[in-house]
């Protein structure tokens, strides 16, 4: 049980890694569009829906990273002054009766519009724009099986809490 929980953290560390490089590439392209637009009155729809499609990537694949790292927002005016047990306890009722289950619908729910979309082969309605509607739209059944692997690495690492304090 350990060794699937650590697996998931480090599968969850290395892509928020990329992510932090993408969030630099994103500034640089921004930075371009930018120049190009206001310095040179040059117009790139491609530039600028790459820096959209960076920042989907990132906020959606990141939300694994940032669940791992416990950057999520919570209400923690009671949760702060917990016993390591009890906040064991909470993580592992909310990750199985909310996150769970919440990371299910996403994945079903976008589980069509997403086939839909590679089978027609969907482009951007801009001239000029990326002709890959479809990769930018399978970051939701992705970002889905991400958060909801950190979810179970959330549970069993709070279950290991628990067996460890049973023990005690």
């Amino acid at each position: 049980m350990s060794f699937i929980h650590h697996f998931i953290d480090q599968l969850s560390e290395l892509t928020g890694r990329v992510l932090a490089w993408l969030s630099l590439l994103m500034m640089v392209l921004l930075c371009l569009v930018v120049i190009l637009r206001y310095g040179f009155e040059i117009g790139s729809i491609g530039l600028q829906e790459g820096v959209t499609y960076l920042h989907a990537s990132i906020f959606m694949l990141g939300a694994a990273y940032t669940l791992k790292h416990d950057g999520h927002v919570r209400v923690d005016i009671f949760y702060r002054n917990f016993s390591p047990r009890s906040k064991a306890w909470i993580n592992s009722l909310g990750g199985i009766i909310f996150l769970l289950p919440l990371c299910v619908y996403i994945f079903f729910i976008s589980w069509d519009f997403v086939l839909q979309s590679w089978a027609i082969g969907e482009v951007s309605t801009e001239p000029g724009g990326i002709p890959a509607v479809f990769l930018l739209k399978s970051l939701i059944p992705i970002m889905a099986i991400n958060l909801g692997l950190q979810a179970l690495a959330d549970i069993l690492r709070s279950a290991l809490v628990l067996v460890e304090a049973a023990n005690d």
